[in-house]
This record gives C-alpha cells, sequence and structure tokens, in this order.
C-alpha cells in the first residue's frame, strides 16, 4: 500500500520540482498542497473535537448515574454518541491518515529515483555496483555521487545552506543537520498541546471525565505516539523527510488557529438564530 501511495506522491513531487527546480522548495509547494487536499477532512476532524470536548459533561453525568452497571452507562455512552452523529474512535481517523502519509513520504523520500524521478531500476542497480553501495539509503547517495555526471539522477537537494540528501545519524559532526529535526520537536510539541487541549476540552484534568470519554485518553495516546515516531526516523533519514514533517506541523498549527476561529463564530451564528427562534 505504502508503495503505491509514495509512488503517485512522486508524480506530485516530481511535477513541481519541474516548475522549481529545487528539492526543499518542491517539498514545501508538495506539502502545502497535500494540506489543501485533505483540508475537508481537517475541517471535519476539528469539528469532532470540539463536538467531543462539549461532551465531556454529559458523559461524566452518565457515567455517575449508571457508574455501578457498566453495560448501562455503555449503552447510554453509545447512544449518547449516535445522537450527536460521532463515533468514539472518530477522533483517530486523522491520525491514522498521518500515519499512511507518514510513512508513505518516507518511502517517497528514501526513494526518490524510484517514486519521483522513475528512473529505470537497471540504471539504479548500475550505480549501485559501481558505487559499491551498502548504505539504507542507495539512491539518495546515487544523487550524490553521480548527479553531477548524469542528468537522469540529477536532484538539486541544496536548501538554505543544507543539504537535504544528509542523514543525521550518519553526519552527527555537523551540526547543521540538526536544525530541522530539532524545530520539528519544537514544532510537534505545539501542535501536540494545541490538539489535546482541544480533545480534552476546560476541565482537562478531571480524572471522572477521562474514565467517562475515552477519546481524549486514545488522542493523546496517539497525539505522543506520532512525535516520537517521526523523531525516531528523522535522525536516521534524509533530512528532506524532517523538512516535510516541519512544514506540515507548521501549516497544521496555522490551519487549527484558523479553524477555531472560523467553528467558534459559525457555533455562535447558531447560538444566535436559535435563541432568535426561541
Amino acid at each position: 500500500m505504502f508503495n503505491s501511495i509514495a509512488s503517485v506522491l512522486g508524480y506530485l513531487l516530481n511535477f513541481i520540482y519541474n516548475f522549481v527546480n529545487n528539492y526543499g522548495l518542491a517539498i514545501i509547494l508538495f506539502t502545502l498542497l497535500v494540506k489543501l487536499i485533505l483540508l475537508p477532512i481537517s475541517i471535519s476532524q476539528q469539528k469532532t473535537m470540539k463536538k467531543s470536548a462539549k461532551m465531556q459533561g454529559e458523559l461524566k453525568a452518565l457515567q455517575n448515574k449508571y457508574g455501578s452497571d457498566q453495560e448501562r452507562a455503555n449503552r447510554e455512552m453509545m447512544a449518547l454518541y449516535k445522537k450527536n452523529n460521532m463515533s468514539p474512535f472518530s477522533g483517530c481517523l486523522s491520525s491514522i491518515i498521518q500515519i499512511i502519509l507518514l510513512l508513505s513520504v518516507f518511502y517517497l523520500v528514501s526513494r526518490p529515483l524510484t517514486y519521483m524521478k522513475k528512473v529505470d531500476l537497471e540504471l539504479v542497480d548500475k550505480y549501485k555496483d559501481e558505487l559499491s553501495l551498502k548504505s539504507n539509503y542507495p539512491e539518495v547517495r546515487i544523487i550524490k555521487e553521480k548527479g553531477a555526471d548524469d542528468e537522469r539522477v540529477y536532484l538539486n537537494m541544496n536548501f538554505l545552506g543544507l543539504d537535504l540528501s544528509s542523514v543525521p545519524s550518519y553526519n552527527y559532526k555537523d551540526v547543521k543537520v540538526f536544525i530541522i529535526p530539532i524545530l520539528y520537536v519544537i514544532s510537534s510539541i505545539v501542535s501536540m498541546k494545541m490538539t489535546l487541549n482541544m480533545q480534552q476540552g476546560k476541565n482537562k484534568n478531571d480524572k471522572e471525565e477521562k474514565e467517562a470519554n475515552p477519546m481524549p485518553d486514545m488522542g493523546k495516546t496517539m497525539s505522543y505516539m506520532m512525535p516520537i515516531m517521526a523523531v525516531s526516523i528523522s535522525l536516521v533519514a534524509p533530512l528532506g523527510l524532517a523538512l516535510y514533517w516541519l512544514v506540515n506541523n507548521v501549516l497544521m498549527i496555522g490551519e487549527r488557529i484558523v479553524l477555531n476561529k472560523f467553528i467558534r463564530d459559525e457555533e455562535k451564528e447558531e447560538n444566535e438564530t436559535e435563541n432568535e427562534q426561541l
């Protein structure tokens, strides 16, 4: 599955690269386009998180009322979710999509000649043998070693003084390779806190509400898992991947701020309309 998605995404990334002739700039524009394509899902996800936070009071009341009868409490909570056109697991949809994209883009960035430039595998194998490559990212090494001599395997990976083909774990003596991963970690912390605040609402330290509504804890687990997984991979993958995640996080933070204001204004108008009707 990830191979197929990486191949499709490769066409898009290569199309952009042919216009800008810079791998880093192409990744930034590629990330922006992917975010725009997924915008309807992001809007739905943010509305779900806000609705879930509002439901916590009702879920707590049901838990208190039927606390001794857990089966009845579960039935009533599921009925409440159904009434609000929600699923207890709907909060995980966005995270699942992110994981699929994370792994697919990892495939794409680790094998740009295969998935992006669609270079003949025989040529790739020829250069692998010629260079006696045992690297985890042979195609990135081929670009670095042979790109200047063979246009078929060339990509301009110089971006703001950084070589996006570099792998932090292989080039740890060069402190510059850690700039993008560090910025990614910072943006991940900001994004994670925003997500948890939206999922848990105002009473995020209320133990009873957490027991009544499993969605915040599931979302919290996913929110912690994603940055940890991504940071771990970013240290052993080419910098192009970390750049994608960094730009994705920055766009996600901006998206949530804008959508939160939009949804809040929308709810305010709905409440005013309901009050006028009453």
